[in-house]
């Protein structure tokens, strides 16, 4: 089974998703706040972690952000108030992978975990070339192995950031509309809002970019989306995409 851990002050609702969760797949752990956080994380290793934004003591934005902040990559799921937009995007700034409103149905919550499950292997985004490895300046991008280097030091990826470095890399020098990067990384029924691609490009530009403010491998490309541009030629991005990338 899938591992998991849950935290939420709300125990009626614990039970619940652990009830429901338990039926498909998941063993689910449940944690009424951050306390045992860490101690859960080293004894049990779950594989992904699903956070309460609003709790008492540290709530899920802080400790997302101090989970982040000390190397911790597995993948972390963020459960929002549905008419709070601005949460949303402060949880994926913070590192979070994806985001959940509530209320909410429990298929969509076991959904949304299968999808950054998924995202967390090789193939997430795009099929691997041969060789798996890509080279733009300092850094060398190991799809296969899922690995982000810069001259023999290895960068911690979320899966979030993985898959959408992962689609760019994979149409090279191609601009890519919002939407179908959304439906790369997140899948084509995925209800997560343009935003959402902003937030995780403005991560990895503060990753690979000397100058994020001024990048020279994920460009803009304005009035359509994003590129990837290897060798730092503005031209390649001058193009607009031919229809559907």
């Amino acid at each position: 089974m899938k591992k998991i851990l849950l935290v939420d002050d709300d125990p009626e609702l614990r039970q619940l998703l652990a009830t429901y969760l338990g039926r498909h797949g998941f063993d689910t752990l449940l944690l009424p706040d951050t306390r045992q956080l860490d101690a859960f994380l080293e004894r049990y290793q779950p594989q992904l972690i699903v956070l309460d934004l609003m709790m008492p003591g540290e709530d899920g934005l802080a400790a997302c952000r101090r989970l982040r902040a000390r190397g911790e990559m597995r993948p972390i799921i963020m459960l929002t108030a549905r008419d709070e937009p601005v949460d949303r995007v402060i949880g994926l700034e913070m590192g979070a992978d994806d985001y959940v409103g509530k209320p909410f149905d429990p298929r969509e919550l076991a959904a949304r975990i299968d999808a950054v499950l998924r995202r967390g292997t090789p193939n997430a985004a795009a099929p691997v070339l041969q060789g798996g490895a890509v080279r733009f300046g300092d850094w060398e991008f190991d799809r296969a192995g899922r690995q982000l280097s810069r001259t023999g030091q290895a960068v911690a990826l979320t899966s979030g950031e993985f898959a959408l470095l992962n689609a760019l890399v994979s149409n090279a020098g191609r601009p890519m509309k919002r939407e179908r990067l959304l439906e790369l990384t997140r899948g084509e029924d995925s209800e997560s809002f343009d935003r959402a691609i902003d937030v995780q490009m403005h991560r990895l530009r503060r990753l690979v970019e000397d100058d994020p403010a001024h990048p020279r491998y994920l460009q803009t490309v304005w009035g359509v989306g994003y590129v990837f541009v290897p060798d730092a030629d503005p031209a390649a991005a001058s193009n607009p995409p031919d229809g559907r990338p």
